[in-house]
């Protein structure tokens, strides 16, 4: 039975690996126009993109003679061909340009051009044109689009989205994202519904809509509704900011969180990556499986944390870190048993089924060396006074911000960070929770607090606290909002203590439960639930707003003596927009999206009716959600649980990039790693 829910989920799954093979083709074939050994000129925040769709040597095999970063200075080139490989920013073009002219200073001769990603901009067409070379430089484009981080997640990887849209006013990314879903709809068939919300969300969705694309990029004309896909769900970011400012306390985010997970890719000590010594025998190294491993301060080097080629890190990412460990030790305790068992073959077809076994026993036992390795260097960093205290603010009885308990004590708490000398990203995403959920921060307490700011940390952070307090933004609001306040700013402050009730944010949690399965989205933060989640159950499974799936699964379980879990799922339920929650929607700023392209009785619903459906058990729809701005590694994982709680629908999470708390304080901020750098996965 398990084994045909497999293939049925296998051959009703889009297979995001036919994204991949487009991206390396398309850029085989841009590499392949220019004829002859090449210098590739690359942009750094291009190069950990890549390096999830391609590696050095086919670079190499295409003709690339060698490879440099752009930056500012002089480039020598031993080829006669240079191509450069580059975001259209005004910045970088004007490098490509002094190179350019350097060159004809030093009479080198070389060819030029110049690959535009994801396509041509008049803009440095125009800049190339006023530095006087752009009659030396063929432009031509490489479109790369979405990239598959795992079999459910598909990234623009585009770093900067966010500031980009809320605080340069540049919205060159909702266009890009409207060519990358055009791009999914020529592969998989048309939406049959879109459902959304947000403001730039429905300019997507707009922008989207066949009937909106005469003139631009449209599908074949004989393209039909898909078959598989019932319907994309596309959030604007600055639907539900709370979310991405809070610590994410499962595996994978905290990694993030602590590590930086840069492209799928962190930087690791090399003694984690290293296979265990081939000569130790399999029994000693089984035992040691389970002893703590000492990490050295040493070289480190970036490891791929990906599912293809680590099948434990599947089982991991989504767990709250609470019970990781837990985990690990069961797996040290079932690897332990199968060498025992094993090592204990006395006949010849015995000792050729374990040999047949060992490389796969080899192959998880290094993979559970290598997550143990990481938990416990984890560990040390969550149970700093630093991390504690900003949980304490967040999250814990005493000082609850979610919960808008005794909101003068958190904010002096905050103060007190600050006073510290505590990391800067972390007070200022506390003090955004702060005004979020409280509605603002009294004028007094908040100038003072941005005072302290300036004078602990420097004034070069006046840029952030001024972006932070305008539109579109307008996060970090006074309270009372002053009389002159522009109408835009007021009607963009976040509802949350009535979206706290009416979308059950908060969910009791105690330690007896996170030991349990897992009870509800609430278990990747240990007790709330994303807003985005919550408005994506709205849509995609209604009853798990109101209740807990997961409750009455084992309620069923209870009374159906021998059914299996599968059984006990509820049946994913047709796609009918925001029906049911329209007072809770309306009450969120934005615009509200539910556009019906497919008026046939299967687009009435965007999903077939149950009662249409022959094999209800066989019948797996997708619904492709979108997150304009960016999504966390938690809200992932949690989408992932409410896809594990209905039986005939999957998620295909579809982002503009992945982003943190830190990530998006650095990159409006202007420093740190956030942007593109050279420490991202890089093309290996």
């Amino acid at each position: 039975m398990a084994n045909k829910a497999a293939d049925i989920d296998a051959t009703n799954y889009l297979d995001t690996n036919v994204l991949r093979e487009i991206a390396k083709k398309s850029l085989v074939d841009a590499l392949n126009s220019v004829v002859g050994a090449k210098t590739l000129v690359l942009d750094a925040s291009i190069a950990g993109p890549l390096g999830l769709i391609t590696e050095v040597s086919l670079l190499k095999h295409h003709g690339v003679d060698k490879m440099f970063w752009l930056e500012p200075g002089p480039l020598t080139a031993m080829t006669t061909n240079i191509v450069y490989l580059s975001r259209p920013s005004i910045r970088l073009v004007k490098i490509i340009a002094d190179q350019i002219k350097r060159h004809g200073r030093e009479s080198q001769k070389h060819t030029y051009t110049l690959l535009l990603v994801p396509r041509i901009s008049t803009l440095a067409s125009r800049i190339l044109e006023e530095e006087g070379v752009l009659g030396e430089v063929t432009i031509s484009t490489y479109n790369l689009q979405f990239i598959p981080l795992a079999d459910d997640v598909i990234s623009l990887e585009r770093d900067s989205a966010f500031r980009e849209l809320w605080v340069d006013g540049d919205e060159t990314i909702i266009f890009d994202s409207m060519q990358a879903l055009v791009s999914l709809q020529n592969l998989f068939g048309l939406f049959p519904r879109i459902v959304g919300k947000g403001d730039f969300a429905n300019v997507t969705a707009l922008l989207a809509k066949p009937s909106s694309r005469a003139s631009g990029p449209t599908p074949s004309d004989s393209l039909l509704t898909s078959p598989t896909i019932d319907s994309l769900i596309i959030l604007d970011r600055r639907v539900d900011m709370i979310t991405p400012f809070l610590t994410q306390l499962t595996y994978e985010g905290l990694v993030d969180e602590l590590f930086g997970l840069k492209n799928s890719h962190v930087e690791l000590p090399t003694s984690l990556l290293t296979p265990p010594n081939p000569q130790t025998n399999a029994a000693s190294t089984s035992q040691a499986s389970a002893a703590p491993i000492t990490v050295k301060k040493e070289s480190k080097k970036k490891h791929h944390l990906t599912t293809a080629t680590d099948p434990l890190y599947a089982e991991l990412r989504d767990l709250n870190f609470s019970a990781v460990g837990r985990k690990l030790n069961r797996v040290a305790h079932r690897l332990d048993e199968n060498y025992k068992t094993n090592l204990q073959s006395k006949t010849v077809a015995q000792l050729r089924d374990f040999v047949g076994k060992l490389g796969g026993l080899q192959t998880e036992h290094q993979a559970l060396r290598l997550h143990t390795g990481l938990s416990e260097m984890l560990l040390p960093l969550t149970r700093t006074e630093q991390f504690n205290e900003s949980l304490e603010i967040q999250q814990s009885e005493r000082l609850d911000l979610l919960a808008s308990y005794e909101v003068n004590n958190q904010i002096t708490a905050i103060e007190e960070m600050i006073a510290q000398g505590a990391d800067m990203q972390i007070v200022i995403r506390l003090l955004c929770i702060a005004s979020l959920v409280s509605g603002g921060i009294k004028s007094k307490v908040l100038d003072n607090i941005k005072r302290d700011i300036l004078q602990s940390y420097g004034y070069e952070y006046l840029p952030l606290l001024l972006s932070l307090a305008s539109s579109p933004l307008a996060i970090l609001l006074p309270s009372p909002l002053p009389p002159n306040t522009p109408p835009t700013i007021t009607a963009s402050k976040c509802p949350y203590t009535s979206l706290r009730k009416s979308l059950r944010l908060l969910i009791d949690d105690n330690p007896e439960a996170l030991e349990e399965v897992e009870n509800d989205i609430s278990y990747v933060y240990s007790g709330y639930a994303p807003i985005s989640i919550r408005l994506i159950q709205c849509i995609a499974q209604k009853g798990g707003v109101l209740s807990n799936p997961a409750e009455k699964d084992k309620a069923s379980s209870e009374t159906v003596s021998g059914a299996t879990k599968t059984s006990n799922k509820v049946h994913a339920h047709p796609i009918v927009g925001w029906k049911g929650f329209e007072d809770v929607i309306d009450a969120i700023p934005g615009e509200t999206i539910d556009i019906i392209l497919d008026h046939s009785e299967r687009g009435a619903s965007s999903g077939l009716p149950l009662t249409h459906i022959p094999n209800r058990a066989e019948h797996i729809s997708t619904t492709v959600v979108f997150f304009l701005g960016g999504c966390t590694y938690t809200e992932i994982a949690a989408l992932r649980w409410v896809a594990r709680q209905n039986a005939g629908r999957r998620f295909l999470i579809a982002t503009t990039g992945i982003i943190s708390g830190g990530s998006i304080i650095e990159g409006i901020a202007g420093v740190g790693k956030t942007g593109g750098s050279k420490t991202s996965g890089g093309i290996q």
